[in-house]
């Protein structure tokens, strides 16, 4: 495996290339979730590139940034086990300079959802997001469906600016109980731990009503709301594949997706029907 810091010096080494390009952007504190990404990029590209960068431009002020997780050397020996063929592991001096350009999240999607409570963030994961990709060129790039507005938002920028890169959707990966990976988990205690449950179980509350025939959303919504009492809800959503509301589900073609704070830490998670 091949580690490289420098923008420049990726884009030369990657210039010439023939193969197939899977490309995989993380912040690190790689996990099973992270792997998967790299295993499915590894199915369907000749060579796999993965990016590790703890953005800063994502975070708000007296968000968690500081205090985010960082393993690097484990992260690089995953990597290398998981069968990497080149490490991105730029600083950030590398990756920004001064008087920026900046990509802009959508007025409408970018600010809903995640976007309400935590305004810009959008702008630095789409900004970041575009730098990695210009410097990689990859064929496919990889991204979990956990953060399924992230997801749209990537999506929607690539096709909004026509970029030729195909953008490839992956399961979320779940610990044996139901709770969806993510690096923040590491900050539960072991009473938030059992409380975090609580969302996998109100997600399976909403697929069991779908199952029955229960479509109606403030229906399913309200029950979900239920199970997840006492905790903070930033929100409970049934949208649809392009994130606009619905007031019935549409097996096909819809997502539903649930935010909350669990102590101080927000997670998370939704499920695709």
């Amino acid at each position: 495996m091949k580690i490289i810091s420098s923008p420049l010096e990726l884009k030369e080494h990657l210039k010439n290339i023939k193969l197939s390009v899977g490309f995989v952007p993380t912040m690190g504190a790689l996990h099973e979730g992270h792997i998967s990404l790299i295993k499915k990029a590894k199915e369907q590209n000749e060579m796999v590139v993965v990016s590790i960068f703890l953005n800063p431009t994502q975070f708000l002020k007296g968000e968690d940034l500081e205090k985010y997780p960082k393993k690097d050397e484990a992260d690089k020996k995953i990597c290398s086990l998981s069968g990497v063929d080149v490490l991105f592991f730029p600083q950030t001096s590398d990756m920004y300079g001064v008087d920026e350009v900046s990509i802009l999240a959508p007025k409408v999607r970018g600010y809903v959802l995640e976007g309400q409570s935590r305004p810009g963030h959008f702008n630095g994961v789409l900004t970041v997001v575009m730098k990695l990709l210009n410097i990689v060129n990859p064929t496919r790039a990889y991204f979990g469906k956990k953060d399924a507005q992230q997801l749209n938002l990537i999506s929607l920028m690539v096709k909004q600016l026509f970029m030729s890169v195909e953008i490839v959707p992956v399961d979320t990966v779940r610990e044996k109980d139901g709770l969806a990976l993510s690096s923040r988990n590491i900050y539960l205690n072991k009473d938030e731990r059992v409380e975090a449950l609580k969302v996998a179980s109100s997600l399976r509350a909403a697929s069991a009503m779908v199952s029955k025939g229960i479509l109606n959303s403030h229906e399913i919504a309200d029950s979900m709301r239920e199970v997840l009492a006492p905790l903070e809800i930033f929100y409970v959503e049934i949208l649809d594949r392009e994130f606009n509301p619905l007031l019935h589900v549409e097996i096909g073609n819809t997502v539903i997706l649930v935010e909350v704070n669990v102590g101080t830490t927000r997670l998370l998670d939704n499920i695709w029907l």
